[in-house]
Formats: structure tokens, sequence, C-alpha cells
């Protein structure tokens, strides 16, 4: 397991973080440990549409792969 500290960490967000800890009955520790499990969760859906971004960038080859193992061959 590894160990964070959080350091310059603003007034409000850690009273708030205290708060839903005693809302849910839990240390402050194991909240901040759920919101930062739930905030690094990537759903298929983004991994989806990243990688769907990724492509739309790519320019399009003109070559296809079996133009390149033609090629290759007929050396």
């Amino acid at each position: 397991m590894a160990t964070i500290i959080i350091r310059n960490l603003d007034d409000d967000v850690a009273e708030r973080l205290r708060l839903q800890a005693r809302l849910r009955g839990v240390s402050v520790e194991q909240e901040a440990r759920r919101v930062l499990a739930d905030g690094t969760r990537v759903s298929r859906a983004e991994i989806a549409a990243r990688a769907a971004a990724i492509r739309a960038r790519q320019r399009r080859h003109r070559s296809s792969g079996v133009d390149s193992i033609r090629e290759d061959r007929a050396r």
C-alpha cells in the first residue's frame, strides 16, 4: 500500500471532506481513500471516447497492408 501526503489542501476542501466523512460515519482518511478511488476509475465508455479521439487526430494511410506485403514479397 502506498502512502500519500497532501500539502496545501484548501481549508474549504478539507472541511467538506470532514463533513462527508462524518455523514458516512467513517474516518476522514477512509473517506479520502473512497473519493480518490472513485475519482480515478475510468469507464469503458470514457476509454472508447478517448480512443476515438486519438483515431480521429491521425491521418489515414493511403496504402493498405496488402500493398506493403506484395512489395515485400517482390524483393
